[in-house]
């Protein structure tokens, strides 16, 4: 009978690890792919009978790769922290590992939850990223810092799941300004890797298509005050991903301050 393994990759995920593994206590294994964390993440994991697996963060390519050859059976359900599987998924993953006709790859819709509302445009649903559903051995993974690519190792067209699993991109408006940050500087590495330059023009005329294309051609504005957050917090991502690169690449420095001392001949009272 196939088996399902669960990975989650996690990062002091303290606040979201308990709902993201109480999702996936049906599957035949969870393992929680963590990077030596500094808050509860762990001892919460493994309370709920996940097995921690701990991996230096080098990349979100390499982490991926390793959370998933640290799986143990056939099929493997990749879920981040900030998502949650719901039964209408679960039931759908359980018919498809029975079937003879199952392909080696399902990418899985997801729905988006920020600010009080699903966002239902933005770009945000059905929101597929990458496979989610997949035999091990069948999706492997660029070695990129950020926004890592993907290949899938099958001759067979992937499949796509009618459900959706919940994802929760932002817990607060501060988690948008923090990620927009982390993210800018893994982006930022990754350029560089690539060879690109940048320039302030670049960062700002990048952030601005970015913002474009969330808010008006992926109909962000639809969501109102949400889809503008989210399009303004892209912005900043892309605008600060470029203009960090050109502060690596300009290698500003301050102006000499020399120590000063009393100067020879001057009274003071």
């Amino acid at each position: 009978m196939s088996q399902i393994s669960v990975y989650i990759i996690a990062y002091n995920e303290a606040e979201k690890i308990e709902a993201a593994v109480n999702s996936v206590l049906w599957a035949d294994e969870i393992v929680v792919v963590d990077s030596y964390s500094t808050d509860d993440t762990v001892q919460i994991a493994e309370s709920l009978g996940a097995r921690v697996v701990q991996v230096a963060f080098k990349g979100f390519g390499d982490l991926r790769n390793r959370a998933m050859a640290a799986c143990s059976h056939e099929w493997i359900f990749s879920l981040d922290s900030d998502e949650r599987c719901t039964p209408e998924v679960r039931d759908e993953f359980l018919k498809i590992v029975h079937a003879e006709s199952a392909v080696d790859a399902y990418y899985v819709p997801r729905r988006n939850f920020f600010m009080g509302r699903w966002i239902k445009y933005s770009g945000f649903y059905p929101d597929y990223r990458q496979p989610q559903l997949f035999r091990k051995g069948a999706l492997v993974f660029s070695q990129d810092m950020v926004h890592e690519s993907f290949s899938i190792n099958s001759s067979q067209k992937p499949g796509f799941l009618h459900h959706a699993i919940w994802q929760v991109p932002f817990k607060n408006l501060e988690e948008v300004m923090h990620k927009a940050n982390k993210y800018s500087t893994l982006g930022a590495i990754k350029l560089a890797e690539n060879g690109k330059q940048a320039s302030m023009g670049k960062a700002l005329s990048h952030g601005l298509w970015s913002f474009f294309q969330l808010y008006f051609l992926k109909r962000g504005i639809l969501d109102g005050w949400p889809g503008f957050v989210i399009a303004l917090g892209n912005f900043e991502g892309t605008f600060y991903r470029y203009a960090k690169l050109y502060e690596q690449k300009s290698q500003w420095r301050l102006p000499d301050s020399p120590p000063l001392t009393k100067r020879i001949g001057v009274v003071t009272k």
